[in-house]
């Protein structure tokens, strides 16, 4: 009989809690406390831009990174990853001073990935043994379950009348909580070993030959920085939106607990969606409703626009970052690795740029609204590179 330990639910949930405090609270805690942070410090649109562009570039760097590692040590690379991704949220209560706050929130962004990276490596292999891959859907969901009870917390502490600093050690000390769950379903049981490698071949095998990118896997590439641009400046700025509009101010903990629910559900929904149309298809039909909720978060007037907004956006940019992955294996033609290393490069690249780049436009314009559009325009090109199916 397997150990208590061995559980496949315990493991999905084990899973769900290592994405709840590195995804779900490291990397997007900062948009529920922003507004906060953007009054009280204060902080101006493109200085709060550059905040949470320091996260993204911390995240590209530690994709990179844990991508080259996930082969070894993966067990001590996740528990590192866990304890800084933990740290980094609650040191953010620390100095006000905008190079600190941009150097936790990069070396916060390095953390969170290497939780994505080495939590998915010991829940998926070892579903995978398991045969319950399916499984898989409930780890992923933790993104949006992290999102959703960081927003009912941080919205309980404003309402508290909470300053920044204590939001940022409420949602650190909701991380450590989570983190040890994750700890005890994932290290701490018995068989919590590192993956076995796979047994050697009787000679080595050749080298895989790197072919020229096919058309559509350039298109699939542009077309997913495109998106990294397209989701994050909402997903960064939306309860900011919120804030700075006297009747929606009240919708900021709903609307961002709103995305994280959708967003819980989101990879499951759209592998569906895949399994109908193929994946570059749901991948531009994905792409495609992302865009009307960015662009409803500044034209559908009133609290619908702050729904479509919150539910659209959350329903849709887990599932385009796993239909991208998907899709761009797919099409590697012998050489995955290379080709998912350069889809998180590209991915990485455009949501680092977009914070920077709408909190300069907002300072200019006096508003989200023209960096909200132009963000959803991004949206329509990809979903319009990626409109027609393609082979492997």
């Amino acid at each position: 009989m397997p150990a208590a330990g061995g559980s496949p639910v315990r493991l999905a949930l084990g899973g769900l809690c290592a994405l709840a405090v590195a995804m779900g609270i490291g990397r997007f805690a900062l948009t529920p406390i922003l507004p906060s942070m953007s009054a009280e410090i204060p902080l101006s649109a493109s200085e709060a831009g550059m905040v949470a562009s320091a996260n993204f570039l911390g995240y590209l760097v530690g994709a990179l990174a844990a991508m080259s590692l996930a082969g070894s040590a993966v067990r001590s690379g996740f528990l590192a990853s866990l304890i800084a991704s933990v740290a980094t949220t609650g040191l953010m209560a620390m100095d006000a001073a905008l190079p600190v706050l941009a150097l936790w929130r990069f070396l916060g962004g390095i953390a969170s990935a290497g939780v994505l990276v080495f939590s998915s490596t010991l829940v998926l292999e070892r579903l995978a043994r398991m045969n319950r891959t399916g499984l898989a859907a409930l780890h992923f969901a933790g993104v949006g379950i992290g999102i959703a009870v960081s927003a009912v917390l941080v919205g309980a502490l404003v309402r508290g009348g909470a300053a920044w600093q204590g939001q940022w050690i409420g949602a650190g000390t909701l991380a450590a909580v989570l983190g040890i769950g994750a700890w005890i379903c994932l290290v701490a049981s018995d068989d919590a070993v590192e993956p076995r490698p796979s047994a050697p071949d009787a000679a080595p095998a050749p080298a895989a030959r790197i072919a020229r990118p096919s058309p559509a896997l350039v298109r699939l590439a542009i077309a997913y920085a495109l998106f990294g641009v397209g989701y994050v400046v909402t997903a960064t700025f939306l309860t900011s939106i919120l804030r700075a509009s006297q009747t929606l101010s009240v919708y900021e903990t709903p609307a961002w607990a709103a995305v994280g629910v959708s967003a819980a559900v989101s990879v499951w929904i759209w592998g569906r969606v895949s399994a109908r149309l193929g994946g570059m298809r749901a991948f531009s039909l994905a792409c495609a409703v992302e865009a009307v909720g960015v662009a409803a978060s500044v034209l559908v007037p009133g609290a619908a626009g702050a729904v479509l907004a919150a539910v659209l956006l959350g329903g849709t940019f887990m599932g385009i970052t796993s239909l991208g992955l998907v899709e761009a294996r797919r099409l590697s033609g012998g050489d995955p690795k290379t080709v998912l290393g350069l889809m998180t490069a590209c991915f990485g690249l455009g949501q680092m740029l977009g914070p920077t780049l709408a909190g300069y436009a907002a300072d200019l314009t006096g508003s989200f609204f023209w960096p909200s559009l132009c963000a959803a325009a991004l949206l329509v090109v990809a979903a319009l590179l990626t409109l027609r199916p393609a082979r492997a």
